[in-house]
C-alpha cells in the first residue's frame, strides 16, 4: 500500500473540509450582516445566534486546520510497530494511525484514519505483527503493519 498517495488523499480531504468550513463561516457572516435592522431585540437575539454558530464553525475549522498540520509531522516510512504513521491490519479492519478522518476508501480498501490519541491507537501502541491487544474486553490480533 502506498502510504504516500494515501497521506496525500487524506490531506486532499482535509483541504475539502476547511474549504468547507470557510465558505459556511463566509455564508454566516454574509447572513448576519443581512439581519442589522433597528426592529429591536428580536433581531439582536437573531444576530447573537448566527454570531454563536460562526463561533462554533470557527472551532471546527480550527481543530481541522491542527489535523492538517499534524498530517505533516507524519514521517511515510515503512513501520514495524504499530505507532503514528503506521498502517495496522487486524483482523477486524485496516487502520492508519494519523489523523482522526474515519472511514476513507483507498484502493479498493476501508481504510479507518485515527488519531494517536484515540483509545484504539493508544492499545495498539507498540504492538508488532502476531500481536494480541484488547479493547472494550474486545481482543484482535495484528495480522500486519506498514
Amino acid at each position: 500500500m502506498d502510504k504516500q498517495k494515501l497521506s496525500l488523499l487524506i490531506s486532499q480531504k482535509l483541504s475539502e473540509k476547511i474549504q468547507n468550513f470557510e465558505k459556511l463561516i463566509a455564508e454566516t457572516r454574509a447572513s448576519n450582516n443581512d439581519t442589522k435592522s433597528s426592529m429591536g431585540d428580536k433581531y439582536e437575539t437573531g444576530r447573537e445566534m448566527l454570531q454563536q454558530e460562526i463561533n462554533n464553525l470557527q472551532v471546527q475549522l480550527n481543530e481541522v486546520l491542527k489535523q492538517q498540520d499534524f498530517l505533516k509531522t507524519i514521517l511515510i516510512k515503512p513501520s514495524e510497530k504499530a505507532e503514528k504513521g503506521a498502517i495496522v491490519k487486524t483482523e477486524k479492519g485496516l487502520f492508519f494511525i494519523s489523523v482522526s478522518l474515519g472511514e476513507i476508501n483507498f484502493d479498493n480498501q476501508k481504510i479507518i484514519c485515527i488519531s494517536p490519541e484515540s483509545p484504539l491507537a493508544k492499545a495498539m501502541n507498540g504492538k508488532q505483527k502476531g500481536d494480541v491487544f484488547s479493547l472494550n474486553n474486545m481482543s484482535q490480533k495484528i495480522v500486519d503493519i506498514q
